[in-house]
C-alpha cells in the first residue's frame, strides 16, 4: 500500500479512538498500521496517566501488553522448541513437567498437551485468583502444579494454559521468565514516567505504571500469560516480521495461522463473527487482545497489521470503557478500505 493511501486509511480509523478519548471513556491511546513492505503510520492522543497527576500520552510510551504476552512472547518460543524437537506439541505437559499432579497418576491434568494449551482446548477454569493464595512465587508455582483443578465441561480461554507453558520454558531453560530475554524492543517492566498507567490497584495500594498489572503474573514474579511491556514501534516491528516472514520460521507462522477450533489457532484467535478485529477481516487474519486495553491484528491476505494500544483500565477496570466496540469499529474501517 502506498504511504499516502496508508496515511488516509489511518486517519479514518483513528476517528473512533479520538471520539472515545474525547468522551472520557479512555484516557489515551495509540493506533498504528504497518504493511508487509514496512510502510507504517501511527498517531497518539490523550493522557498516559490521569491520577494522581496528569501526563500526556507519547508515541514512545511503554504499554503493559497483558495477554499479548501470549502471542508475542510465549507462543513463538513454544513453537520454536517444537521445531527444534525439544518438545512434541502433541505430548502431554508431563513430558517436561513430570511433577504436574504427581500424586495422582490418573489426573486429567496429566493428559493435557502443549498443543491443547496453545489453542485453549483444555477444561481449566477461565479465571483463578492465584495471587490470593500468597506472594511466594516458588510456593505459588508448586500450588499451581499440584492443585486438583476444577474441570469444566467445555474448553474455555484460560490463563492457566499459558502459565503452564511458561513453566515449561522455565524448566527447560533453568531460568524464570523474568530473567529471560524479552525480545527486541520488549521488556518485563518499564520506567514509570515513560509508561501508560494502568489501575489504581486495591491490593498493592498504588497506581501501577511500568509494573505488571495482571495480579497472578505479579504474584508469580513473571509468567507466560502476561507481563510483557512494549512500545508501538516494537509491536509494529514484530507484526511486520510475521508479515514478511523474517520474524519466525515459515512453519511457525503457518501454525499461528492454523485453526485448532472455530475461534483459535496455535496461540492466536482467527477471524470469526463478532470477534475483536471486526466483521470485515479477511479469512487470513489473526489477532489477540490484552485486558489492559491493548490489541494486535495481522491480516496476511491484505499484507498489513494494526495495533490499538490504550490504557482503558486507568484508573480502574470497573468502568465500561467501550473497548470491545472500539476495537471492532477500528477494524471495520481499516478492512473496509
Amino acid at each position: 500500500m502506498a504511504t499516502g493511501d496508508l496515511a488516509q486509511l489511518h486517519e479514518r480509523a483513528f476517528a473512533p479512538l479520538a471520539q472515545a478519548v474525547e468522551a472520557g471513556r479512555i484516557p489515551g491511546g495509540v493506533l498504528a498500521i504497518v504493511d508487509r513492505d514496512g510502510n507504517r503510520t501511527s498517531r497518539v492522543l490523550g493522557l498516559a496517566q490521569r491520577v494522581p497527576s496528569e501526563r500526556p500520552m507519547r508515541e514512545d510510551n511503554w504499554f503493559d501488553l497483558a495477554s499479548l504476552t501470549k502471542v508475542i512472547f510465549t507462543t513463538p518460543r513454544i513453537l520454536a522448541l517444537a521445531e527444534a524437537g525439544t518438545i512434541d506439541l502433541d505430548a502431554p505437559l508431563t513430558s517436561v513437567l513430570p511433577d504436574l499432579r504427581q500424586y495422582d497418576a490418573d489426573a486429567w491434568e496429566r493428559q493435557v498437551t502443549f498443543r491443547q494449551c496453545l489453542g485453549h482446548q483444555t477444561p481449566f477454569p477461565a479465571v483463578e485468583p492465584i495471587y490470593t493464595y500468597g506472594r511466594d512465587p516458588d510456593l505459588l508455582r508448586t500450588f499451581i502444579m499440584q492443585r486438583e483443578w476444577r474441570k469444566l465441561a467445555e474448553p474455555v480461554y484460560s490463563d492457566i494454559n499459558f502459565i503452564l507453558l511458561g513453566f515449561t520454558m522455565e524448566r527447560l531453560s533453568g531460568r524464570w521468565i523474568r530473567d529471560m530475554d524479552a525480545g527486541p524492543g520488549f521488556a518485563f517492566s518499564a520506567e514509570p514516567d515513560q509508561s501508560a498507567a494502568t489501575e489504581d490497584c486495591p491490593w498493592r495500594h498504588r497506581v501501577l505504571s511500568g509494573e505488571v498489572h495482571d495480579d497472578n503474573c505479579s504474584a508469580l514474579q513473571g509468567a507466560g500469560h502476561a507481563g510483557l511491556f512494549g512500545t508501538v514501534a516494537s509491536i509494529l516491528d514484530f507484526a511486520q516480521g510475521l508479515l514478511d516472514g523474517t520474524g519466525a520460521s515459515g512453519d511457525a507462522i503457518a501454525l499461528m495461522r492454523t485453526p485448532l477450533s472455530d475461534k483459535r489457532t496455535h496461540g492466536w484467535e482467527h477471524s470469526y463473527a463478532s470477534w475483536s478485529g471486526g466483521d470485515r477481516c479477511s479469512a487470513g487474519t489473526i489477532g489477540h487482545t490484552g485486558f489492559t486495553g491493548t490489541g494486535l491484528w495481522i491480516d496476511f491476505d491484505a499484507g498489513r497489521a494494526w495495533t490499538l494500544l490504550t490504557n482503558r483500565i486507568h484508573p480502574t477496570r470497573h468502568f465500561d470503557s467501550g473497548i470491545t466496540d472500539l476495537r471492532r469499529r477500528v477494524g471495520d474501517i481499516i478492512n473496509g478500505a
